[in-house]
């Protein structure tokens, strides 16, 4: 498991900062999208999120508009005023001041509104022109933050869903490039096998055509792990909830990788805690999350070294750890925080990729997290926890 599918591969293209923004899209506590910040709750809570600065926003606007008609109406009600005492000849010089005064207030008036609009309109334009721009595909617009709080914060909250957008964007592209690439090569082994066949060159006999049929294979489990893959980010992926025992999922894992460690000369050990809490999980889903670690370890640990795998209580008492170590190599400083992103492996890994990838999203799918650490020389440890039941 060290270096556990986690090295680019020689000849890969360089791959950009947002290649590494994808975390798993997950149901479920801790549920949140690969784009989504870290620290902020997933789904947003709703209206209440906003409740306060729509309040403002409109007390603001009530405030402009209801100044504006007052001093209108202030002014009309002390025209007809003045105008029913009906003075004599002359007595018009005596309502001079108040004309200059009704005039001056609604002069202010004017000018309060239209400084506020302009303050709102320009902005708000802005961002509806971003907005334009991005329904055209053109997600690296951003808008500058001015104007009122309430806009201003309009503003930062379009330019985080357009990062967002575009780091989506680079993520895909880069997807739709990596599944290309792994499946050329399948694809090259079986055209050329058959045109062989076609031409005469090669027979249609058991030794040319099982290659065939594993690099279909190849295929197969390629397409079904970005199916796995996929809807587990999308929040898809059903889930068979059951009780069990997290020592019974600890050693039906490791019974079925005990004859390949065996052969391979590595020592497979168990190492559970006694009185665990049971857990409610998907007992094939995280035995599949075992697996993926399993196979790893074994595949990377020479021969002569141990992979350990053990079920703990969580340090926080409310979930159970499990964890899969090996005494390998151990993943490079720079390549570890990349472990767990698609398409990510080892020159000699014989996936494609995205073991480590499917791991993370099931056991967040689960509300758990998953992590590794690794020192060079030293071994891997793969640990997630996943929520217990209450004692």
């Amino acid at each position: 498991m060290s270096d556990p599918e986690g090295r680019p591969r020689p000849g890969d293209r360089p791959r950009g900062p947002g290649h590494w923004r994808g975390a798993g899209f997950h149901r479920g506590p801790g549920f949140r999208p690969p784009w989504w910040p870290e620290g902020e709750p997933f789904p947003p809570s709703g209206s209440a999120a906003w409740r306060g600065v729509r309040t403002r926003f409109l007390r603001r606007v009530g405030l402009v508009v209801a100044v504006f008609f007052g001093l209108l109406f202030a002014a009309n009600v002390l025209t007809w005023t003045l105008l029913a005492r009906r003075p004599g000849p002359g007595g018009h010089r005596a309502f001079a001041p108040f004309g200059w005064i009704i005039g001056l207030g609604i002069l202010v008036a004017f000018l309060v509104v239209g400084r506020a609009a302009r303050g709102m309109a320009g902005p708000v334009g802005d961002v509806m022109e971003a907005a334009d721009r991005v329904a055209g595909g053109d997600y690296r617009t951003r808008v500058e933050e001015r104007g009122p709080r309430e806009v201003r914060r309009l503003a930062r909250s379009f330019n985080a869903m357009a990062e967002r957008l575009n780091a989506n964007e680079e993520q895909r592209r880069e997807l739709l490039a990596d599944v290309a690439h792994e499946l050329r090569t399948p694809l090259s082994v079986i055209q050329g096998n058959v045109e062989g066949m076609l031409d005469g060159l090669y027979p249609t006999d058991r030794t040319h055509l099982e290659p065939l049929l594993e690099e279909a294979r190849i295929m197969s489990r390629l397409l079904e792990d970005l199916q796995t893959l996929s809807t587990a980010e999308a929040g898809a992926l059903r889930l068979h909830w059951e009780t069990a025992r997290p020592a019974e999922l600890v050693e039906e894992a490791a019974a079925a990788f005990r004859a390949s460690a065996g052969a391979k000369g590595v020592t497979l050990e168990l190492r559970n805690s006694s009185s665990l809490p049971d857990v409610e999980v998907d007992p094939l889903r995280i035995g599949q999350v075992l697996a993926n670690l399993l196979s790893n370890a074994v595949r990377h640990t020479p021969p002569g070294g141990s992979v350990s795998v053990s079920a703990d209580l969580a340090r926080s008492g409310r979930a159970v750890a499990f964890s899969v170590s090996d005494t390998g190599p151990g993943i490079p400083p720079d390549v570890l925080p990349h472990v767990f992103d698609r398409f990510v492996r080892s020159g000699d890994s014989g996936g494609a990729g995205l073991g480590l990838a499917i791991a993370r999203s099931l056991v967040r799918a689960h509300g758990g997290e998953i992590t590794a650490e690794s020192r060079e020389g030293r071994g891997t440890t793969v640990r997630f926890e996943v929520p217990a039941q209450p004692l």
